[in-house]
């Protein structure tokens, strides 16, 4: 049965927010508040709640999974960034895009889309998100919770609750989110091309 936390939406408990940290430190795997919808979120490292995520999402091997991180100092130990992409990346963030980058060894590999060895990468902009990545010191691996057969990401906690509450360990209810994705943006190549166009302005990637 998941553990469920109400966190104030502006400013969070550091008490919930510690213990929220500490249950993906021992192989939680979590649904929580992002900027643009609500996510599952676990340990980078961690395989098996990988799989989980893969599991409850039915997710194939061709899949981004993203790495949510608190800033860009994280972000470019996990991706190859150059002078030009830095400096756009720097102009988005905080914020509700997920960009699509060559990953460094530093991102294990079955995290990868296996052909173009990419990864996605976003830093929220949310305070719950944002203080339980500080409190971690560390990315979350991160896919969005829209479930099989769903057209939109779950929104109310209590239902994410009643159809995860067997297959998460902690639900943290952060307020209302919205339905709408983030914006994703392929980074990896010459040229940044929108690949999706979610809550955050595709305008200055070209979208």
């Amino acid at each position: 049965m998941a553990q469920f936390f109400s966190v104030h939406p502006e400013n969070p408990q550091p008490r919930l927010i510690k213990q929220a940290a500490d249950i993906v430190r021992k192989g939680g795997l979590i649904a929580y508040p992002t900027d643009s919808c609500y996510a599952l979120g676990c340990r980078l490292d961690d395989k098996d709640a990988l799989e989980r995520i893969r599991r409850i999402r039915q997710l194939d091997d061709k899949h981004h999974f993203t790495l949510v991180c608190h800033d860009l100092s994280q972000l470019g130990t996990y991706a190859r960034v150059d002078n030009r992409t830095y400096r756009m990346l720097k102009s988005a963030t905080p914020g509700s895009y997920t960009f699509i980058l060559q990953a460094t060894k530093e991102t294990p590999r079955r995290v990868w889309n296996p052909k173009k060895q990419t990864i996605g990468l976003r830093v929220p902009q949310h305070p719950v998100a944002l203080a339980l990545l500080e409190e971690m010191g560390e990315p979350l691996l991160s896919s969005t919770l829209i479930l099989p057969g769903d057209e939109f990401a779950l929104t109310d906690v209590w239902d994410i609750r009643d159809r995860l509450q067997h297959d998460v360990d902690l639900v943290i209810d952060g307020g209302y989110c919205g339905i709408e994705p983030s914006t994703v943006v392929d980074l990896s190549g010459e040229a940044p091309v929108v690949l999706r166009v979610g809550q955050g302005d595709p305008a200055p990637f070209g979208g």
